[in-house]
């Protein structure tokens, strides 16, 4: 029991790093984990003997080089693993359906299922854009508290006549999405395409999204909250695949 619980207080300081933006001290671990200064410092040195953790200069720990590894092969995973439920927001909406992630400032696309229809929509996988102008970077920026921070970062360049390009205006844009539970795109991004995007959970937080785009046309002809609260249930449901309640 003493192996299984060391690695399950190593895998608390490695989230608890992740949860304060890959960076914190001993005391930040501490405070997060409530695990005592002396059995932290203990698992810090395993694990940065193995590269997952290192030291910075003014003796703060951060994430190490050697997740980047283990990070690709399980975005690669989680892309396989998310097909079914991809293919489901397909047959629900008739469009072209994606899941995404946020690394650093950036959204991600890391898997994609095709709509069947001749004109459709494409966002390449491992294709990155800032968050501000895609629903699904909305849907991700909503469950940050340093939305405003990587919002101030990015500067918000204007991508069509549509896109929001003020720190306040999207801030308030990500309030109406926390209350409804999901994002639009109104050719903020791109002209002539809208998107509607929801987020998947671990349990409590956001760790990517979902979201659907097609024609201005096809969008606007759905109806928007039933197609929501559907979306909402296929998420659900592959957030607790990936994250089994423990």
């Amino acid at each position: 029991m003493s192996t299984v619980q060391s690695v399950d207080r190593a895998l608390d300081v490695l989230e608890a790093l992740a949860d304060q933006g890959g960076e914190a001290g001993l005391s930040e671990i501490a405070a997060r984990t409530g695990l005592p200064y002396g059995t932290i410092h203990r698992l810090l040195q395993a694990l940065l003997s193995r590269g997952y953790v290192r030291q910075e200069s003014d003796r703060r720990y951060a994430l190490g080089g050697a997740l980047m590894r283990l990070g690709g092969a399980a975005e690669r995973m989680v892309g396989v693993w998310a097909q079914p439920y991809l293919s489901k927001l397909v047959a629900l909406s008739g469009e072209t359906a994606n899941l995404a992630v946020l690394e650093g400032d950036f959204v991600v696309y890391v898997a994609q299922a095709a709509s069947p229809r001749r004109l459709r929509m494409f966002a390449e996988v491992g294709r990155r854009v800032l968050p501000h102008s895609t629903a699904v970077g909305k849907v991700l920026l909503a469950d940050r508290p340093d939305a405003a921070a990587i919002l101030a970062r990015t500067g918000l360049p204007r991508r069509t006549e549509h896109t929001i390009t003020t720190v306040e205006a999207v801030l308030a844009e990500l309030d109406a999405v926390r209350s409804r539970g999901y994002a639009m795109d109104f050719g903020e991004e791109e002209l002539g395409v809208h998107c509607l995007a929801v987020p998947v959970r671990d349990g409590s937080r956001v760790i990517a999204g979902m979201s659907i785009s097609g024609p201005v046309e096809r969008i606007e002809a759905l109806d928007r909250e039933e197609l929501a609260e559907g979306m909402r249930e296929i998420a659900a449901d592959f957030g607790r695949e990936i994250f089994p309640a423990h």
